[in-house]
């Protein structure tokens, strides 16, 4: 029986025996008891509530940096997958490429004069969108295109790439996006894929406060509504922000961050708000809103400057109450004149509900503090035994969920730490781990060593086989150099992609080189990867704690330079570092920025080596050649720079320079000629690349200098044609279709096959310099130009010679039938300048 029913029946039998002061004393009792276990119960809402926005954030923040550096995966396999110019890409090619790639839109971004707009997107708002007033964005975007390491705060820079953080889209702000941008200089664009809505918020609606906020709406009676609020924009007029005709709120300015906000007073609610941040206290107040009686308690949470938040409970105060009044008016139907009988009898039933309700409060105070799964045990069928079971319900379900959050905290924890394809320990961990060992070693004055090893050949195999094999193949190079490493002295990493650093810690040199010889030696073992044979090998680089530095960056870097010369040494080893590898590598790094300088400012001198008809005497054309002069670094020779060029893609920067000038100085200087010269230009290998481009830049500047191309001859070393012999055939064809000559230059010195070169579109050979040189004044050591030559007139070629010095070397070659030469002979390389003054006729 309820106490409802059993209330009436007490008062019948005791007829008016209750007095009116112990009721009074009773109501004001039981309404504090309600009141505090209603507190109470809002302390512990509020207290999981924000846990759980702490921890969504936390969770969010590292879930988007993983989807950064997976835009990164996906911006590197767009770029491979289209064109260097946006004016070559579509629309739909981008559809179909972000379909195939799994995320949700790709948008190509190029510079005008004054502005970084949308120049192709497969999401059609996206195209001429302006950029301009993006602010933080718009900086990153101009720090990218100068190839320099994005510096802006927000976000998450990687080389080549920064990730701007989850925001309303700008363009359609019905959608909230996670971009990337990512640009190597490579492509006249940035490549910017994004994924949109659930691909981007799944974390937080998986993991995040609005789970929790729902269940305790359901599950706790008088629980009307739970909000969080923004405390420095609610109540505030909205900050509304307008890019490209699009009004948004952006995620942080908006004024409510979960929950709901039916049960609306906004003046008041904003005072609450203000004050509870202010002071630290909760706030609260009771007041009739949408036909109900509420209370609304303010709970601040200060969790740092910028996320601090306020939680909002609205409860249905009219239960409390009708709780108290149906209970008062039970008791004053007990109010008869037998007093004592009353006392006796009202003082013992109050005792028998006070009590379980102070039992239950009780129980709900150690709940409150964590003891969660704690069950109360009360034996009645009325309210105070289903109030009983709604606490353990609301404790069993607190205890579930407690558990399911550690679990994936640790989750959480654990990928923060460790390579998600290998399950090894990832960069972070080595970066504190290293710390932590070096603190160590400067207490016990142990010894420690860095391990850098890169796989070689491992992009081709990744290229050429797929990425789920080249996955596949990463796992299977992580066992064996695991299988290699001492358990008690090592940590072995994965930085990504196809880079580990392994730690060596109390090693002797001696054993640790026995542990890196055996780590090159199982790598140039063959993988079996799904039935497929792989080779590869592995180049790595080391450094010593505190041989090299006591600086932990500084043996990292170390480390990495060595790796790379080890891989300049032809792979498949592993190299010590050592102060002439950093001094070569800074001195390449200062050629490098006055490189750059040198191109900017217009420096680069190109000059002119005369080719002659020896026969004839007779001048017929000319060699252009690169002369570099730095304020700084003095005279630097081609051979230093050049290479250079080569490396960093500057070599586009100087073929252009040397073919602009070049060309517009000889079409000059054929106007004044009764016979024309010829020009000739070395091309880079890596310009065989993109073979479009080559042709129609060399169309373009030929054109636009007034040179006809038949006195043009594109000169390309024996290495680079059957490097990237299919593409070299297919723009050597072309252009000889434009009327160009084509030359092999240094020829001898590589691995010319005689098939090949019957079916290579060339007009000339050139006779390395080494082998004229070689030639003695009676004529000995002339075996190799002689075979040469004779070659040359069997597949119909003519023929040059290169490097003529001296007299017996013209006459020997005019005897076997080389009639055109360039050396200094004839003249040296010589400026724009001198070459009008002396030979221009």
């Amino acid at each position: 029986m309820s106490i409802k029913k059993k209330l009436p029946l007490i008062f019948t039998l005791l007829v008016l025996c209750i007095l009116i002061a112990n009721n009074t004393l009773h109501y004001i009792r039981s309404k504090q008891q309600l009141i505090d276990y209603n507190e109470k119960e809002i302390q512990l809402i509020t207290q999981e509530i924000a846990i759980q926005v702490e921890n969504s954030k936390k969770g969010s923040l590292y879930v988007e940096d993983i989807i950064g550096r997976e835009l990164r995966t996906a911006s590197i396999a767009i770029k491979n997958s289209l064109p260097k110019k946006y004016e070559d890409v579509t629309n739909e090619q981008l559809k179909s490429l972000a379909d195939e790639l799994m995320i949700s839109h790709i948008t190509l971004l190029g510079k005008t004069e004054d502005d970084i707009i949308g120049v192709k997107s497969s999401d059609p708002a996206e195209i001429n969108m302006s950029t301009k007033s993006w602010k933080f964005w718009y900086d990153a975007f101009e720090q990218l295109f100068a190839l320099s390491p994005v510096t802006v705060q927000e976000g998450l820079y990687l080389p080549n790439y920064w990730t701007g953080p989850v925001e309303v889209s700008s363009s359609n702000p019905d959608h909230i996006d996670k971009w990337g941008y990512f640009y190597d200089g490579t492509t006249d664009f940035i490549i910017n894929p994004y994924l949109r809505d659930d691909k981007v918020l799944q974390y937080e609606k998986n993991f995040g406060p609005n789970g929790v906020i729902d269940s305790f709406k359901k599950t706790l009676d008088g629980v009307l509504e739970l909000t969080v609020f923004n405390p420095k924009n609610f109540g505030e007029e909205e900050k509304i922000t307008t890019n490209n005709g699009n009004s948004l709120i952006r995620i942080a300015d908006q004024p409510i961050w979960y929950g709901t906000y039916k049960y609306e007073n906004e003046k008041i609610d904003k005072k609450m708000i203000q004050k509870a941040m202010k002071t630290g206290k909760i706030q609260n107040y009771i007041k009739t809103i949408n036909g109900k009686n509420v209370k609304k308690t303010f709970v601040p949470i200060r969790a740092n400057v910028n996320e601090s938040f306020v939680i909002g409970v609205t409860y249905n105060y009219g239960l409390i109450e009708k709780e108290l009044h149906d209970e008062l008016w039970k008791h004053l139907l007990l109010l008869i004149p037998f007093i004592l009988i009353v006392l006796i009898t009202s003082f013992g039933f109050s005792r028998s509900i006070t009590k379980p309700i102070s039992f239950i409060v009780e129980q709900v105070n150690e709940i409150a503090q964590g003891n969660f799964g704690k069950k109360l045990v009360l034996k009645r069928k009325d309210e105070l035994g289903r109030l009983t079971e709604n606490v353990n319900s609301l404790s069993h379900f607190l205890q579930t969920y407690v558990a399911d959050l550690r679990k994936s905290q640790e989750f959480i924890e654990f990928q923060a730490y460790h390579d998600s394809l290998t399950g090894l320990p990832n960069r972070r961990y080595l970066q504190e781990e290293l710390a932590t060992m070096i603190e160590s070693m400067e207490q016990t004055d142990s010894t420690l060593a860095v391990l850098f090893i890169d796989i070689d050949r491992f992009k081709d195999v990744n290229d050429s086989l797929g990425h789920a094999m080249g996955d596949q193949l990463i796992r299977e190079v992580a066992n064996r150099i695991k299988g290699c490493l001492p358990e008690q002295n090592s940590v072995l990493t994965r930085q990504g992609g196809d880079e580990f650093v392994i730690l060596f810690k109390n090693l002797m040199s001696e054993e640790i080189k026995a542990v890196t010889e055996m780590i090159v030696t199982v790598m140039k073992q063959p993988f079996f990867i799904e039935g497929t044979e792989v080779y590869v090998g592995a180049s790595g680089g080391l450094s010593v704690y505190p041989k090299d530095s006591k600086d932990l960056d500084a043996l990292m870097v170390y480390a990495d330079i060595a790796m790379y010369a080890a891989k300049k040494q032809g792979g498949s080893r592993v190299v010590l570092y050592n102060e002439q590898i950093n001094s070569e590598n800074k001195e390449k790094i200062k050629i490098e920025t006055r490189l750059r300088k040198a191109i900017q400012d217009n420096t680069i001198e190109v000059y002119y080596q005369p080719k002659v008809n020896a026969k004839e005497n007779i001048m017929t054309g000319v060699e252009a050649l690169l002369r570099w002069t730095d304020e700084e670094l003095g005279v630097i020779a081609p051979d230093k720079f050049i290479p250079i060029a080569e490396e960093t893609g500057l070599i586009y920067s100087l073929w252009e320079l040397v073919m602009k000038q070049a060309c517009s100085d000889v079409s000059n200087w054929n106007k004044k000629r009764p016979e024309p010269l010829t020009l000739a230009v070395n091309f880079s290998a890596k310009q065989f690349q993109d073979p479009a481009r080559l042709v129609n830049q060399v169309i373009t500047i030929l054109s636009n200098s007034n040179l006809s191309p038949e006195y043009f001859d594109l000169e390309i070393t024996e290495s680079t044609l059957f490097d990237h012999l299919d593409e070299a055939i297919e723009v050597l064809k072309e252009l000889r279709n434009y009327g160009i000559t084509v030359s092999v230059d240094d020829f001898g010195t590589g691995y010319s096959s005689l098939s090949y070169l019957k079916i290579l579109p060339i007009d000339n050979l050139k006779i390395d310099r080494t082998f004229i040189q070689n030639i003695k004044e009676d004529h000995t050591n002339s075996e190799i130009p002689e075979a040469i030559i004779a070659m040359a007139r069997g597949l119909q070629l003519d023929i040059i010679a290169e490097g003529v010095e001296e007299e017996y070397q013209k006459e020997f070659l005019i005897k076997n039938g080389c009639y055109h030469m360039q050396g200094y002979l004839f003249s040296k390389p010589l400026s724009k300048e001198e070459f009008e003054k002396n030979l221009v006729k």
